[in-house]
């Protein structure tokens, strides 16, 4: 481990140095022979995570936040953790978090602010606890700002706590402190790949680089062109485009990472922590031009400083505030623009000369940054492992999708009854909207990264091998786990203003699950499908349509075969005979399949026919539906009704009215009273004569 910056606080675990500020990476002995998985940068302490998942601190302790008693200025290994595989940790200004490898998060140090979870207003917890409001969460991702904290938990939902003086919790207000987890209500069934935090602003990724910010924004560090604090999590529409991979966050500043290799950073520039050649505050994000023509892999961000990580020659370039020494040039003085930090780089795999014990050569494999400290995880053998590269995300950090490797691993132990794992896991997935929207992704050629209004982002192709291949009689258990899960809590809890388009592809998705297919789902699963679509509003309604026209007329004319065979299966259930009970919701059925239908029809008439108009008849209404009976109903309940207004709901007794609306579609698109027997005679082939004769 390389380390370099302030020393004042024993934060680079130097031990008892003199020196307070250390200005190029020196090597820290204590790491040799250890492998280290993760580090975090407080504002004057900081957490080493190593492979075994043992923690160690080291720094500034007066509230707690090292999480022992024991020397400050080398690490020591926080023992209360002993017993628990940690896989990653995050610090703020004064605290500190760690995840376990079972989702577990504990939290120490500074408690002033909620920012620990705890549910009480200490000054601080100097051993560390488990937050239990998360202890029924599995927790994939933490993130500390200076005074709140982040989790993203395994279904896709973000949590938050701690100070919300600048709304830095996304909860749709500022104010006082939370002193416990919340779920941030407005960005439900978004997939998301990561959170970060910073001094009092917050971020979200999604799985397809859709960014949404907020928080504090004095600085612009929210980049939404304006210095308005944001209480709610706003989308940064500058950078959908851009397939933004990884974000990090300074005091004020924020630096992003695309997965072309390109930095964006934005927000406060007074020490030239941007990289943009000035000392200029930015509102909206900018490339950093000097590292254009690089491909950078690697980010981090200090309290007012920026590292970057440039694999193909092995070094890392620094900016921003260097008073002390945490930029690695040698000076103390402030960067405006990139300059690399001192040392003896090589590239991953670059042949090289035999190297004097004197001047080994470093392969840097991760560089970490925060407070005024800055480090690089390195190694000097020729075979060693390649730098991290933080454009590939790795499918522990974020939410659970369903994938390949997924369902083999629930179909290898599916044959009998589910075990525990299994159950959660699946239950995970198909009650999380998160979850769904998030899987099926085109890798091969990844355009999820140009979600738009246009483009869904989905492999459809993919979707239906992998539903079917999940879906089979072999594994009735899995089918009934998975059909109950979508029943019972999916399909009711969808909203009918999702918060971003991403939220929009479990509607494309679910119709190839072949459990809506099947009859005995059509009550709890296609039909409720039907009715979210119906109570989509005008915008998302619009985008879906948009999607469904561009899928394969195959696949569209499937979707509208399916619920023309749910409309026969309800007719002649009624045929067969229900009870007077039933009927109002049957009818009430077949009503929402017939607008979910005239929903298809639109579509398909606007986009210029995706398949031919016809294929909308449905031929066996004609032996299904008694017009003649209907019709005098009909009538009579006009008569009834005359010299008042028209009730349509008591017309929802017969069919007459829900299928003369759908047929008025396919024909005439517009319906009058008086053309009602003229549209069912139409679309049924009765001719007229039947009706003088009757």
């Amino acid at each position: 481990m390389l380390c370099w910056g302030n020393a004042s606080y024993g934060q680079l675990g130097l031990g008892g140095i003199d020196e307070e500020i250390i200005v190029e990476p020196q090597k820290c002995e204590f790491f040799n022979g250890k492998m280290v998985r993760g580090v975090g940068c407080g504002r004057r302490h900081t957490v080493f995570l190593l492979e075994d998942g043992t923690v160690y601190t080291c720094g500034c302790n007066d509230l707690g936040q090292l999480g022992h008693d024991r020397a400050r200025k080398k690490p020591e290994q926080v023992m209360a953790l002993d017993a628990q595989n940690i896989v990653a940790v995050s610090c703020g200004e004064a605290h500190t978090l760690a995840l376990s490898d079972k989702g577990q998060v504990f939290a120490w140090g500074q408690a002033s602010d909620g920012q620990l979870g705890l549910s009480s207003m200490e000054e601080c917890m100097r051993v560390p606890r488990t937050i239990k409001s998360l202890s029924e969460v599995h927790v994939v991702q933490v993130s500390c700002g200076y005074r709140h904290s982040l989790a993203l938990s395994r279904r896709g939902h973000i949590f938050s706590w701690g100070q919300n003086r600048y709304g830095q919790l996304g909860l749709g207000k500022e104010g006082p402190c939370i002193l416990t987890p919340q779920v941030i209500q407005s960005l439900q069934g978004i997939p998301f790949a990561q959170i970060s935090a910073g001094g009092a602003h917050s971020f979200a990724l999604t799985m397809s680089g859709a960014v949404f910010g907020w928080g504090q924004n004095k600085f612009g560090q929210l980049g939404l062109n304006d210095n308005k604090d944001r209480c709610f999590p706003t989308l940064l529409k500058t950078l959908r485009s851009q397939g933004v991979v990884y974000i990090c966050c300074g005091e004020n500043h924020t630096a992003v990472l695309t997965k072309e290799g390109g930095v964006f950073t934005f927000g406060a520039g007074g020490y030239g922590q941007l990289g943009h050649n000035s000392i200029n505050h930015e509102i909206n994000p900018r490339k950093v031009f000097e590292l254009m023509g690089n491909v950078v892999t690697q980010v981090a961000c200090g309290r007012q400083h920026t590292l970057a990580f440039i694999p193909s020659s092995g070094k890392i370039d620094s900016f921003g505030l260097g008073g002390n020494g945490q930029l690695g040039t040698r000076h103390t003085s402030n960067r405006i623009s990139p300059a690399p930090v001192k040392g003896q780089w090589r590239a991953y795999n670059e042949p090289t000369q035999i190297e004097s014990e004197t001047e080994k050569l470093y392969t840097v494999k991760r560089i970490y940054a925060g407070g005024d400290q800055s480090f690089a995880h390195f190694h000097c053998l020729l075979d060693g492992p390649p730098p991290d590269d933080l454009r590939i995300r790795h499918s522990n950090q974020h939410v659970l999708r369903l994938n390949g490797d997924l369902i083999q691993k629930w179909l290898s132990h599916g044959h009998g009854r589910l075990s525990p794992e299994t159950t959660v896991e699946i239950d995970d997935v198909f009650s999380s909207a998160s979850c769904l929207n998030g899987s099926f992704l085109s890798t091969s050629h990844p355009d999820h990264y140009r979600t738009s209004s246009k483009c869904s982002g989905v492999d459809m192709n993919m979707a239906r091998l992998l539903f079917n291949k999940l879906i089979q009689p072999d594994y009735p258990h899995i089918s009934q786990q998975i059909a109950d899960c979508l029943g019972r809590h999916l399909i009711p809890n969808l909203s009918s203003s999702p918060p971003d388009i991403e939220a929009l592809r479990l509607y494309l998705i679910l119709p190839e699950c072949p459990l809506f297919k099947n009859p005995n789902s059509y009550i709890t699963l296609t039909i409720p499908f039907a009715k979210a679509v119906i109570y989509l509003g005008n915008a998302p309604i619009k985008v879906l349509g948009n999607w469904w026209s561009c899928l394969d007329p195959a696949v569209y004319q499937g979707l509208v075969e399916l619920y023309k065979e749910v409309i026969v299966y309800l007719l002649r259930m009624q045929k067969i005979g229900i009870s007077p009970s039933e009927q109002r919701s049957f009818t009430c059925f077949l009503s929402t399949c017939l607008k979910f239908l005239e929903i298809l029809y639109s579509v398909n008439d606007q986009a210029g026919q995706i398949i031919l108009y016809d294929k909308f008849y449905i031929h066996e209404l004609e032996d299904l539906v008694d017009i003649r009976s209907d019709y005098v109903t009909w009538i009579q309940h006009q008569m009834f009704s005359m010299g008042t207004t028209m009730n349509r709901t008591r017309l929802l007794d017969t069919s007459v009215w829900e299928i003369a609306q759908y047929n008025s579609t396919l024909s005439c698109r517009s319906i009058g009273w008086t053309n009602i027997l003229y549209i069912c005679v139409y679309s049924f082939n009765i001719h007229l004569c039947d009706f003088d004769q009757s």
